[in-house]
């Protein structure tokens, strides 16, 4: 997962860009970086660490234009090194040309050989680069025909901005919209994020969402979209985005995702209830799927665990060091509320297992007589090839053991998951992503 603003329009371009990373913070935390243009040039600033730290006044004042593109990242294809960060910005035949992606092409291991045996020589690791390479290589005139002509030859999930030094600024989501990406509007200049809720920093109306497989070119000349240039595939949205990613004050296809949380947590409350005197959540991503299991079973909802918000999403951290680490360093148990309770402990998901255990622990050793762990998704049973850090099954607690078998490792009492089918109930209609829920993967993996 990363996380993308852009605006087009504004002479505040990189102000509002800036603000928009912070809206989507939550998406990657490695490192940040915004590439600006003025008509003539482009005008980058990249660094590892979270945007708050990144960008002073002198950094933003460094990035002067009406254009500009952000990205905050999380690897999951490439190192967590500053060679890496984006947006990348390069020069070719047609000129620099600045790109930000959110995703991940399964093809990209095939790509880079290809290029390679053609002279091409990488600059980085992530997969993103060859995206450059392939445009840097294309005949095509206009910059929207280039575009598409690469597209069509690259594999994966993909939200993608360019921007150009004249300040035309593209938008780009894959064909099947596995990932989001969308389009708002502010004081006359137009704005791209990956959710929603960065317009809401800056007061932008959110105008809608880019269509799978559309491309919108923001210019001096207005607005224009491009359908029908990528392939046509069906609609199969990530659906761990309403489970764990996306914020719970975004609207993603139409859909509020703090509800489709609430509505995860009841129908868990109709196939795995508990027998227990009180509902906490794992904060922040379980509190409305907690909220939900109490409303539908009745139990009381209270703070059983208190996070610190100077720390980042554990999950996300790149190594399992930092990892282990940060589950004290992000939660407390508040002793008050867990002292001699039955406590039902509700999260979105086990991937590792890891941190789930010393949850368990933590609230045991607060004083909880019973922990009846329950996860508000499916078992997390396969990788995902298309944007989240789970690259291999040995890594995934539900590849390699039964319910009974996790339940006995993360010492809870009891252990519940969401069936597939209620995941898919409480979701709604539309086409979805569950590869790493079911198996069956949108895009079969080539590597």
């Amino acid at each position: 997962m990363c996380g993308l603003f852009g605006c087009q329009g504004s002479k505040q371009a990189a102000i509002y860009t800036h603000l928009g990373l912070h809206g989507v913070q939550h998406r990657g935390q490695e490192s940040a970086g915004i590439v600006s243009a003025d008509g003539e040039k482009l005008h980058s600033h990249r660094a590892m660490g979270l945007v708050g730290d990144i960008f002073g006044q002198e950094e933003l004042g460094s990035l002067s234009g009406f254009a500009a593109i952000g990205h905050v990242r999380y690897s999951t294809a490439g190192d967590s090194t500053i060679s890496n960060a984006q947006p990348f910005l390069v020069g070719s035949q047609h000129g620099p040309i600045a790109v930000a992606h959110n995703g991940t092409l399964v093809n990209a291991g095939a790509l880079h050989r290809k290029l390679e045996r053609h002279g091409a020589i990488f600059q980085f690791t992530s997969d993103t680069e060859a995206i450059l390479h392939l445009m840097a290589r294309s005949r095509e005139k206009r910059l929207v025909e280039r575009i598409a002509e690469v597209l069509h030859q690259v594999r994966g999930a993909y939200s993608l901005l360019f921007l150009t030094p004249r300040g035309e600024l593209v938008a780009v989501r894959d064909p099947m919209g596995i990932r989001p990406l969308c389009l708002g509007r502010v004081d006359g200049a137009w704005v791209f994020a990956s959710e929603p809720v960065a317009f809401d920093l800056m007061d932008a109306e959110s105008v809608r969402e880019i269509s799978p497989g559309e491309i919108v070119v923001a210019s001096s000349g207005g607005l224009e979209s491009h359908r029908g240039l990528l392939p046509k595939a069906k609609r199969r949205f990530c659906i761990f985005e309403y489970i764990y990613f996306a914020r719970p004050d975004s609207e993603l296809g139409g859909r509020s995702v703090n509800e489709i949380r609430k509505a995860l947590g009841r129908q868990l409350a109709r196939e795995k209830p508990a027998e227990a005197d009180i509902v906490i959540a794992v904060p922040d991503s379980g509190t409305p799927a907690a909220l939900g299991y109490a409303e539908a079973l009745g139990i009381p909802f209270d703070v059983g665990l208190v996070r610190s918000h100077y720390v980042g999403r554990t999950f996300i951290e790149p190594t399992q060091g930092i990892r282990s680490f940060g589950v004290k360093l992000k939660l407390n148990p508040v002793r008050s509320v867990l002292r001699g309770k039955r406590v039902a402990v509700i999260d979105d998901s086990i991937v590792r297992g890891t941190t789930s255990r010393k949850i368990v622990r933590m609230i045991r050793a607060a004083g909880a007589t019973e922990v009846h762990l329950r996860i508000s998704a499916p078992p997390t049973r396969w990788s995902c090839f298309y944007g989240i850090d789970t690259p291999s099954r040995g890594e995934l607690v539900a590849a390699n053991l039964g319910v009974d078998q996790i339940r006995a490792q993360v010492t809870a009492t009891t252990l519940g998951y969401l069936s597939q089918r209620g995941m898919h109930k409480a979701v709604g209609e539309g086409g979805f992503c569950d590869a790493c829920f079911s198996g069956r993967y949108s895009i079969p993996p080539e590597e």
